[in-house]
This record gives C-alpha cells, sequence and structure tokens, in this order.
C-alpha cells in the first residue's frame, strides 16, 4: 500500500506539468493574425490561461468580432500548437519528479486538460510523460470545461477514485474552482503570478504564490503524505 493511502493525484497538463502556455501564445497569435487581429500580446493572451481551447476560440470571436466560426478558429489554433508541441515542449523538472516519485509509490494518477486529445497525446509522447499518464481526460470529451468540474470528476470515475480522495494540480482560477467544485483538494501552482490573489485560489489546501519556482517534488510528496485520507 502507497504512503499516500487511498489518495489519486489529477494532474492538470499546460502551465502545470509542462510549459505550454508560449506555444499556446504563438498559435493563437498566428491564429488570429491569419483572420486580421495582428497585435495579439501575451498580456492579451494570459487571460486565457487556464480556459479550454474551444472556450478561448468562442471568446475570441465574441471579443474580436470575427467572421469566421468558433469551430474554424479553434482547428486553426490546435493545428499550429501541435506543429510547435511536437517540435518542443518543456516539463518542469520538479514536476518530473513528483510524477516519478508519485508512479515509484504506485499512486494512481490521471491528466485532466483543457486542450485537445491530440494536443495532450502529443505533448506527453513528447516529454515522455506518457509512461506514467496513461489516463487522461481532455475537456472535449465532457459536457463542461473548467470552471465546471466535469473533467476532474471524470477523471476520477476513469480512475475509480472517490473525488474526496483526490488531490488536484492546477496552475490556474478556473482550475482551482473546478477541483473545488468536485470536492477534491488542491494544490495550486500559479502560472501568472498576479491572480495568485484571485478569489478562487482562497479555496485551494496548498497555495505556492511563487508558482513552479517555489515547487518541490519532495516537498509536495511530504505535504501529501501529511494530509492523506486513512486507507
Amino acid at each position: 500500500m502507497s504512503r499516500l493511502g487511498t489518495t489519486s493525484v489529477i494532474f492538470d497538463l499546460d502551465g502545470t506539468l509542462v510549459d505550454s502556455e508560449p506555444n499556446y501564445y504563438e498559435a493563437g497569435r498566428q491564429t488570429l493574425a491569419e483572420h486580421g487581429v495582428p497585435d495579439f500580446t501575451w498580456a492579451e493572451h494570459e487571460r486565457y490561461v487556464g480556459v479550454s481551447t474551444q472556450e478561448t476560440a468562442a471568446r475570441w470571436k465574441q471579443r474580436y468580432g470575427l467572421a469566421a466560426p468558433a469551430a474554424e478558429l479553434l482547428a486553426g489554433t490546435n493545428r499550429r500548437y501541435l506543429e510547435l508541441a511536437r517540435a518542443a515542449t518543456r516539463t518542469y523538472p520538479e514536476m518530473r519528479k513528483f510524477v516519478e516519485l508519485l508512479a515509484t509509490d504506485g499512486v494512481p494518477m490521471a491528466v485532466a486538460s483543457g486542450s485537445s486529445p491530440e494536443a495532450i497525446d502529443a505533448i506527453l509522447a513528447g516529454t515522455g510523460l506518457d509512461t506514467y499518464l496513461r489516463t487522461v481526460v481532455s475537456a472535449d470529451e465532457v459536457p463542461r470545461g473548467k470552471p465546471a468540474p466535469d473533467v476532474f470528476l471524470e477523471a476520477a470515475r476513469r480512475l475509480g477514485a472517490a473525488p474526496a480522495d483526490c488531490v488536484v494540480l492546477e496552475d490556474a482560477a478556473p482550475g482551482a474552482a473546478a477541483a473545488h467544485a468536485a470536492g477534491m483538494r488542491c494544490i495550486a501552482i500559479p502560472y501568472v503570478a498576479a491572480p495568485a490573489d484571485a478569489p478562487e485560489f482562497a479555496t485551494v489546501d496548498l497555495l505556492l504564490r511563487g508558482g513552479q519556482g517555489e515547487f518541490t517534488a519532495r516537498g509536495a510528496y511530504d505535504w501529501l503524505v501529511r494530509s492523506a485520507p486513512s486507507s
């Protein structure tokens, strides 16, 4: 039996396990430029961190008054993103160590992401994380993306775990809200420093305001041991 008892761990992907936001920004910038929005900035991109790609495309269409259907914007972004992701995606070193530590301990793990199934598979395969993370849920597979709890509840179902036994790792406010709505504990590692004060982060069980620079595999594991439910 794992030292973590009945605990299962569910990871967000983008900005939590891997630093994929630069690729998403570039894919979105190119797509919007193609549709007549030439000056999409990183600061504008940050408002969509943690939002599913499907929802982001819908918001772009409304925000910029674009003629193209949201589905076309989504397809263009996903196509460009996949090209960039396959070329290079960086895993956060301490996150990789954490995944390996949990795998050694036999802890059930899953990925629950707002990205498309193709993007998730490409990243996990390209980084080698697919060796450890075989249970994967995309927001495309459930009725609602984050901040709704659907992706996390589906991940728990596939793991055969009770939501109360699950711990979510998240970098964004919508994900923290989704974890809370799912009745799961949450470790938050904000990708964007400013929103660390967002009300959604007030509900988490462990907030690392310094983001990935503050996260360590051993520190997170020890916290899980201390807070593990009894088996």
